[in-house]
């Protein structure tokens, strides 16, 4: 043979490389086959561990989101320290459809401990043949005790946790809810979430004993008899709905506030339907004659007009197609004080007509009235206006006609008429005055802030004023009335009203502003529409006697019925 270089081999030659060859492969071969097998044991061996792994944990932990147990809450309580909301432990029932025995007859013994059970969603889930599957929620301790009596093989419990609201109905809309999973999904509620609790949830990071209470400005005893006058009212005048918010005129902080038709908490059950509105932050109303505060602040605000000038209200007023005309007219010449407590639609006008449209616009908006209210809490009504205003839109704004704003913002213009002309936006939180005094905005002079709290008095005091049922002995209340008619079909109806009263108090120097609402009430043993100055200011009256002394502020008796308690000179 001859070699690769040209050389000739014997046999022996020949034999001795393809002995050599063949060892070589063979060695080749005998590693790929080991190398083979250490991979198979490695992938196998890496499948078993997992499956051992998975095997030890927990059912919750093992089968996706849809098994994991509900985050914590942090407890929410009331500027006192009282409880609102807090976490409960509470039993869920679970199923493992791997190990259910016999479907239809676990389906048959749970159902006579839970007869609402969906049955063929059950039974669905119980042939899925996944690890884990949920079947009720959040059970009474009798149930899971007769669950567990049953003995049905692949069923067991989860401790999940609950909200629980100590207050009920009390603080529903201000408190908000959470869902099956304690998620915030109104209220305050949903505003903790907002601010970072979600993700801390979402991370685990959400754990019981480091979360600190959320601490509200609500006084659970001024937010008690809020609820409880105005459930009151609206039983007795047969009223549609009713509501009442009480504010610290000094720091914007809302101690009360209360909405009827309301819902438990607890078993929110009828919390979606259509009257279980928060009507305070989330309704838009026409707001009536407690506009009128803003008109006669803005025309006194604006240098044009004083508490001595005149405006003539001899004969109604036209403008366009409309005719102005007063409810209870006195037909002659009224002073700024005489058109604010006779409430005279014509006066107020013509202190509008005075300040001009766009004036008028800005005064509103400045007062915060025209734009949606930013507060903690997400049920917050945008208001609506007249896209493009007209001098007849300015005219009929000016007794509260044509525009809508929600009362809580009518509540929170009227604090900076009151506490020398600072807007501050209301707020659910704890505040220090210098706080509010640093997030406050300066949108009246202080002339105009005393010239408001004179009339405010006066309203309540002098002959003819519409505030003399808001009144408290000993507490020197003032206040304004607004009876709106209802816009029914496109027109104003004259047997729906919307009746308000908005009043202050100690009147020489406020510390509280107290607003209250009532939805077509009528009149006791009638069935005619009543006034605010027989519905809505009694309302103020109930909740100021039974909450000033709570609130800090004493009474002093001696002083009533003077108009000068107000610092008017």
């Amino acid at each position: 043979m001859i070699g690769l270089f040209g050389k000739k081999r014997s046999a022996g030659d020949s034999s001795i490389v393809v002995d050599s060859a063949r060892k070589t492969t063979g060695g080749r071969t005998r590693n790929r086959v080991v190398m083979t097998m250490a991979v198979f044991f490695g992938i196998y061996a890496t499948i078993g561990g997992r499956l051992v792994y998975l095997a030890m944990q927990d059912p919750e932990m093992s089968n996706g989101p849809e098994s994991r147990v509900t985050a914590s809450r942090p407890d929410i309580v009331d500027r006192n320290g009282e409880v609102l909301a807090t976490d409960i432990k509470t039993a869920s029932l679970f199923a493992e459809p791997r190990r259910i025995v016999d479907a239809d007859e676990a389906i048959e013994k749970l159902t006579t401990v839970l007869p609402d059970l969906d049955v063929e969603q059950t039974y669905n889930k119980l042939k899925s043949g996944t690890g884990f599957v949920w079947l009720k929620r959040q059970l009474t301790p009798k149930q899971q005790a007769d669950i567990l009596a049953l003995g049905i093989p692949g069923i067991a419990f989860r401790t999940e946790k609950r909200r629980f609201y100590p207050g009920g109905e009390t603080t529903s809309y201000i408190v908000g809810l959470t869902n099956i999973d304690n998620k915030g999904i109104s209220g305050l509620e949903k505003y903790i979430d907002d601010q970072g609790l979600a993700d801390l949830q979402a991370s685990g990071l959400a754990i019981a004993k480091d979360l600190k209470p959320v601490r509200l400005s609500i006084d659970l005893r001024v937010q008690h008899i809020v609820r409880d006058e105005i459930q009151a009212a609206m039983e007795k005048y047969r009223a549609v709905a009713a509501g009442a918010v009480v504010i610290n005129a000094k720091t914007g902080e809302i101690l009360g506030m209360g909405s009827v038709p309301d819902f438990d908490p607890n078993n929110p059950f009828n919390a979606q339907d259509k009257d279980r509105l928060n009507r305070m932050s989330a309704g838009l109303f026409e707001m009536g004659s407690t506009i009128k505060s803003f008109t006669t602040a803005m025309a006194l605000d604006s240098g044009k007009m004083t508490l001595n000038s005149t405006v003539d209200a001899s004969r109604p007023l036209t403008i366009g197609r409309q005719t102005i005309r007063d409810f209870h007219g006195k037909g002659r010449v009224l002073t700024v004080p005489e058109v604010f407590i006779y409430s005279s639609n014509i006066g107020s006008a013509k202190e509008a007509d005075v300040v001009g449209i766009e004036g008028h616009r800005e005064f509103l908006k400045r007062l915060g009235l025209l734009d949606r209210l930013q507060t903690e809490l997400p049920e917050s009504a945008r208001p609506t206006e007249p896209k493009v205003w007209k001098k007849v839109h300015s005219i009929t704004a000016a007794f509260g006609h044509g525009f809508s704003t929600t009362p809580l913002q009518t509540a929170a213009g009227v604090v900076a008429l009151m506490n020398g002309g600072r807007y501050m936006t209301p707020t659910f939180l704890p505040r220090t005055l210098d706080e509010a005094i640093a997030a406050s905005t300066q949108v009246v002079n202080e002339q105009t802030s005393n010239d408001m709290r004179y009339l405010y008095n006066l309203n309540a005091t002098a002959p003819g004023g519409s505030g003399k049922r808001g009144t408290v002995a000993g507490y020197r209340v003032g206040g304004k009335t607004g009876t709106a008619e209802k816009v029914v079909n496109g027109r104003y109806s004259k047997e729906k009203n919307f009746n308000a009263f908005i009043a202050a108090f100690p009147m020489e120097d406020p510390q509280y502003v107290v607003l209250t609402i009532i939805d077509e009430p009528k009149l006791e043993g009638s069935t005619r529409s009543a006034t605010a100055g027989f519905t809505a200011a009694p309302m103020v009256a109930n909740i100021i006697r039974r909450s000033a002394s709570l609130l800090g502020v004493k009474p002093e008796f001696g002083q009533e019925g003077s108009a000068t308690l107000a610092s008017y000179p």
